[in-house]
């Protein structure tokens, strides 16, 4: 009996101890994922956020900074170069996000009725193939094959197939009309299979006995895909959504290197604009760069929020 009620006294004296006790063993682990996410993610925000409402110059280190409050924002606003940065960011996105969406949806849902595992598996790894190419080497790879002269899409369509000529052959990087296009499908191609693996990955999650059930009461593919699939696939579409939708209207490398900073052409975006600003004319007039910066990120959280309420999930 002595025995029985000094254990129920420790397990009383456990159970009164606050939970607090554990919780800097437990936060021990996280610690070098929160040291990273204050260091190199939230610092370099609220520190681009300070500099917007600074006249901060990065060549002019030894005079002082001034605060400026909004003037950065009401010159960015009036300023032609972001308005027209961010109207080409978001055709480029028009024309990208569709295809990055629903092409690799349907590709998931044939990849799906694939019943052989191995065949399965081999279709898998060879869409996962260019996702596994680094971007730098990508966009030299597309540059030669969209190349004038030396090109191989240019030789199929004026050397063998006969379709154009030397002199009005496409100028795919070159035209304005054809330079996003050609990006749009470079880019489909480079994210292809890593976006599909999200798509099986929803698939997975579908219970099969939905299927069974709508071909007894016969339904034909296409219902079955609108009824019982998209709907489910919702909450991944969301993400794709999100996830592409930011990428697209923040672009840059691919504009750099394709088309680098002629303010004529269509791949001079805010982004360009923001790091045109900041690195390369003048004396470097960070403060304004970083108000271009965020209002093109305000631009696109509110776009983000409509996106949210429109592929919320209903089932």
């Amino acid at each position: 009996m002595a025995r029985a009620a000094v254990q129920h006294q420790g397990y009383a004296a456990r159970e009164r101890r606050s939970p607090l006790a554990a919780f800097p063993a437990s936060w021990l682990f996280l610690l070098p994922t929160v040291v990273f996410f204050l260091g190199w993610q939230l610092y370099p925000i609220a520190r681009v956020a300070w500099m917007s409402f600074t006249d901060y110059h990065f060549l002019r280190a030894n005079e002082p900074i001034h605060f400026v409050g909004l003037q950065n924002y009401r010159e960015a606003f009036s300023d032609p170069l972001v308005r027209k940065g961010l109207l080409r960011a978001a055709g480029f996105t028009a024309l990208f996000l569709p295809g990055m969406i629903f092409i690799p949806m349907v590709l998931a849902v044939m990849v799906d009725r694939i019943s052989h595992p191995k065949l399965a598996t081999l279709y898998r790894l060879i869409l996962l193939i260019p996702s596994m190419i680094p971007g730098p080497l990508i966009f030299v790879l597309f540059r030669w094959m969209y190349d004038l002269y030396i090109g191989p899409i240019n030789w199929l369509l004026v050397d063998v197939l006969g379709i154009y000529t030397l002199y009005n052959q496409p100028q795919w990087l070159g035209d304005p009309k054809l330079v996003f296009p050609s990006l749009t499908l470079m880019e489909w191609w480079w994210g292809l299979g890593y976006h599909t693996m999200f798509y099986l990955a929803g698939l997975a999650t579908i219970p099969r006995d939905l299927y069974d059930a709508a071909r007894v009461d016969g339904a034909g593919e296409w219902r079955l895909f609108r009824t019982v699939t998209f709907p489910r696939l919702l909450p991944i579409i969301l993400v794709l959504v999100v996830l592409r939708f930011g990428t697209a209207m923040a672009v840059i490398d691919e504009y750099l290197i394709m088309g680098g900073f002629d303010r004529t052409r269509p791949t001079y975006t805010w982004t360009v604009y923001m790091w045109d600003l900041g690195f390369k004319i003048g004396d470097r007039n960070l403060g304004y760069a970083a108000a271009v910066g965020w209002v093109g990120a305000v631009a696109m959280l509110i776009v983000v929020a409509g996106l949210f309420w429109v592929f919320r999930t209903r089932d």
